[in-house]
């Protein structure tokens, strides 16, 4: 079993760890991202990937920055390869090339399409029936690397970003370690990306989850899946932000069930 680094930093990627070690994937060393301050109180606390890989008895790296610093630190773990699941920083040209592998890298979309920060959120808001997850080797262009794996998965209608972000979770996490093995034998063929069919999901903005009630329905009802867990969705009502709770969509209309009112608690909108 050839020597990797895992770099990873939300609970998506300590889940995707977890999965790794169970099946006898430990990483030489594991790099994440600073503590932050964390919960209600806000005090400093240890990323959910870091705090698995203490429990684990993993080396950690929490650089600030992937500086020259950073790299030296890197590389004295002699590691062949890299994986890279939602690690939160930028690589630099410098550090990909330093494993003699390369790096690879766990998206969760199909890609081409839905490069970038939301692609989970990205595929929801356009109302596609599936998307998927796709290992590839990272590049210095944000997912632009060659494609190792993907496997698809179907979206419901009614599913929101609670129910599918756990499936692509586990999908991906299935799917790394099918291809691991391949990977460190040189047995898989890489496949160059179509630019051509490339799409690009951004950074969402809190103010990017205001919905006008009265405007398209379904384009409300992708938006509410889409932004259900962060931002959320919100609407304006008497010069105050009324954040939706709850909402469904039939017969063509969406249809807000409960809300939190600015500055109260959960009501049932049907009946206010």
């Amino acid at each position: 079993m050839r020597k990797f680094a895992y770099f990873g930093t939300p609970a998506v990627a300590a889940q995707t760890l977890a999965a790794l070690l169970a099946h006898g994937y430990a990483p030489s060393v594991v790099i994440t991202n600073p503590d932050a301050p964390r919960g209600r109180g806000m005090k400093l606390a240890p990323s959910p990937v870091k705090a698995l890989a203490l429990e684990k008895g993993l080396p950690v790296l929490a650089p600030e920055q992937l500086d020259a610093v950073a790299l030296e630190e890197i590389k004295k773990h002699a590691c062949d390869y890299a994986v890279v699941v939602a690690y939160g920083k930028l690589f630099p040209q410098a550090l990909i090339e330093s494993f003699p592998m390369g790096a690879i890298n766990v998206h969760y979309s199909l890609l081409p399409r839905y490069r970038g920060a939301s692609p989970v959120e990205a595929a929801l808001l356009a109302g596609e029936r599936e998307t998927g997850v796709t290992v590839q080797k990272l590049a210095l262009a944000m997912d632009a690397g060659d494609i190792l794996a993907a496997r698809e998965i179907p979206i419901a209608p009614e599913e929101t970003a609670r129910e599918l972000f756990p499936k692509l979770i586990a999908l991906g996490a299935d799917l790394l370690v099918e291809t691991l093995p391949k990977f460190e034998a040189g047995e898989l063929a890489a496949a160059a990306q179509d630019e051509s069919q490339a799409t690009y999901s951004k950074k969402i903005k809190k103010e990017e989850g205001e919905l006008d009630l009265a405007g398209d329905a379904l384009a409300n009802w992708n938006k509410y899946r889409a932004y259900l867990l962060r931002p959320g969705t919100y609407f304006i009502e008497n010069g105050k932000r009324m954040k939706i709770a709850k909402a469904s969509f039939a017969n063509g209309r969406f249809v807000v069930e409960r809300i939190v009112p600015e500055n109260g608690r959960e009501i049932d909108y049907r009946s206010a």
